[in-house]
């Protein structure tokens, strides 16, 4: 397939393009060009081109890049709308509208037995906060035992 699309030449940080028809699979910068059909200078906007051969090449199926398009239709050498060629900001996701099937009269209904799921497992820290008696505390917040008593504690064994 034919593509018609920038060419870019000129020194770094000074761009230029040519307007170029070649095969899509090329590399714009390989030089293997079927027909070269203008220039065009962001900086300066000048841009020169043959409108013929444009019009010529899509006339046989060259399609154009979208900033060519763009390009095109700003000068008026085609007519349509502009495209984007920026991508989106953020990825929009399409969720598929939710249909309401109803069921047939004649389709029998099937009912599904859920078995109930097995009960958790405690894991050895619970298993050890439960087993540990919690202490007494007065109305203050304070433990009830004396402070010089001593209480060993004693962890169970699991």
């Amino acid at each position: 397939m034919l593509m018609i699309r920038f060419q870019r030449i000129g020194r770094t940080n000074d761009p230029a393009f040519r307007i170029v028809v070649l095969e899509k699979e090329r590399a714009a910068k390989a030089g293997n060009i079927v027909e070269l059909l203008g220039t065009y200078n962001p900086k300066s906007k000048a841009l020169t081109l043959n409108e013929e051969s444009v019009k010529g090449w899509i006339a046989k199926g060259a399609q154009p890049t979208d900033s060519i398009h763009n390009l095109l239709v700003t000068k008026g050498v085609i007519e349509g709308k502009k495209v984007n060629v920026l991508p989106r900001k953020s990825p929009q996701v399409k969720e598929a509208p939710a249909v309401a099937v109803a069921p047939a009269a004649s389709a029998p209904v099937v009912e599904v037995e859920t078995t109930p799921m097995a009960e958790e497992v405690p894991t050895e820290a619970e298993v050890a906060a439960e087993a540990l008696p919690a202490a007494p505390t007065s109305e203050v917040g304070a433990p009830t035992e004396s402070v010089g008593e001593e209480t060993p504690i004693e962890t169970p064994i699991v």
